[in-house]
């Protein structure tokens, strides 16, 4: 369950976009896990309207992130700096804007958690 999540047990937080994401866009307890992630130095990502996500707990404020492009909006009113990338890595934060980004998204959360 979500609430079980221990962040001490993973090296990265991952949220998934498609229509079931639109659920954690507003949820506070998915906004606290990202912003203790991010704070613990772990890889933190985002794919597809999950970016969002991200956007609404405050972590991209200021950071270069993509999402998908019809919510490109949610970005841009939160100060994030949009870049409308296939794929963006701004620090520890990842984000793609879709489908079509998917292989190389999860390569790069691959290459990333190898750094560490």
């Amino acid at each position: 369950m979500f609430t079980d999540i221990n962040l001490a047990d993973f090296d990265a937080l991952v949220f998934i976009g498609g229509p079931g994401s639109v659920k954690y866009w507003d949820d506070p307890l998915a906004h606290k896990l990202l912003k203790d992630a991010l704070l613990s130095g772990k890889i933190v990502a985002g794919i597809c309207a999950a970016g969002v996500t991200l956007a609404k707990s405050g972590i991209l404020k200021g950071k270069r992130a993509t999402v998908f492009p019809g919510d490109a909006k949610e970005l841009i009113n939160r100060g994030v700096n949009y870049t409308a990338a296939p794929f963006e890595k701004d620090g520890n934060i990842l984000t793609a804007d879709g489908p079509r980004s998917a292989k190389v998204f999860g390569a790069e959360i691959v290459k990333a958690l190898n750094k560490i």
